[in-house]
């Protein structure tokens, strides 16, 4: 079972996917009508489970032509967890952090996992990080151990970080959150998997650029489990349901000089095993320096045989 929410921007509707058809969701939404933090807290993915059983959803036509939105609606906050491959903090030039390393998103950087993502004005090091994100299923709060906080999970969808190298290291002054609060620069979904249809110690996380394999790890080098975060989380602040956690990307990223940051036109691919694929392409802003650009500055190919630095 995946939750789904379908349709144009503002206008999505929820939905659930079982045995590959795909139900209308909006009978068991109540007020709002959608599938965020109150249809999380009021236990809204075992109501489903038991509408599905008793046929009680309709068939919601035409799903496959929808656009796909990101699956949880509002999220009250985006927080994420840094260096928390081991491999990735080494490419970062870091040792793996004796405590999670923690930086905001604004919410309003949440899109549909198919949504394109504008290249700001003045933004050169833009490069992408595929993540499992957790989606905070009740009210979480100075948890007592980490075994307790797994049942404050409902579920996990897949997530592009997407950053700007330039002001999250250079400009923001060891505050990160500068370099990830672009338009757009976090691509979430296509689904929200269930928690316990998901073994998060276990996943396979894949990256592409126009099709060119970038990361390729597991969740077995993350230096902080996920009952980890959420119980060390829960001790700084209150998770509320609906709430989203990044939990940090694996090596194979455009900061660690192998690769070329991302330019105009360039289609991004992230998946995670059992959880689910998206596709982005990348689009120039009006002003960004990507409308600048001269025929002699390098391709992206050009620029990868060259193997740039870190930078």
């Amino acid at each position: 079972m995946q939750l789904l929410r379908l349709g144009p921007v503002g206008q999505e509707i929820p939905a659930v996917t079982h045995d590959g058809t795909t139900y209308d969701l909006r009978p068991l939404t109540g007020d709002s009508g959608d599938v965020d933090g109150a249809f999380l807290a009021a236990d809204g993915i075992a109501r489903t489970r038991a509408a599905l059983a008793a046929g009680e959803l309709p068939v919601l036509d035409g799903a496959d032509g929808l656009r796909r939105g990101a699956p949880i609606a509002r999220p009250t906050a985006v927080v994420c967890v840094g260096q928390n491959y081991a491999a990735h903090a080494r490419e970062s030039g870091a040792e793996p952090p004796r405590l999670p390393i923690i930086f905001f998103k604004h919410p309003n950087t949440v899109v549909g996992p198919d949504d394109t993502v504008p290249i700001p004005p003045g933004a050169d090091k833009v490069d992408w990080e595929v993540e499992l994100a957790i989606v905070v299923g009740k009210q979480a709060s100075y948890l007592p151990s980490p075994e307790a906080a797994l049942a404050h999970v409902a579920g996990y969808t897949v997530v592009d970080d997407v950053s700007e190298r330039s002001w999250q290291l250079d400009d923001s002054l060891g505050q990160w959150s500068k370099g990830k609060c672009g338009p757009a620069f976090l691509p979430t979904g296509p689904a929200l998997v269930p928690a316990d249809e998901v073994d998060p110690g276990t996943l396979r996380l894949r990256s592409w650029v126009n099709g060119e394999p970038r990361q390729d790890s597991a969740t077995t080098d993350m230096v902080f489990g996920v009952a980890e975060i959420v119980h060390h989380l829960s001790q700084y602040m209150t998770l509320e349901p609906g709430d989203l956690i990044c939990t940090g990307t694996p090596e194979g990223v455009a900061l660690s000089g192998r690769f070329p940051y991302l330019a105009d036109g360039d289609v991004v691919e992230v998946e995670i095993e059992g959880v689910g694929r998206q596709q982005h392409r990348f689009q120039a802003s009006i002003g960004s320096r990507e409308h600048d650009r001269s025929p002699q500055v390098p391709t992206m190919s050009a620029a990868a045989e060259r193997n740039l630095p870190v930078g």
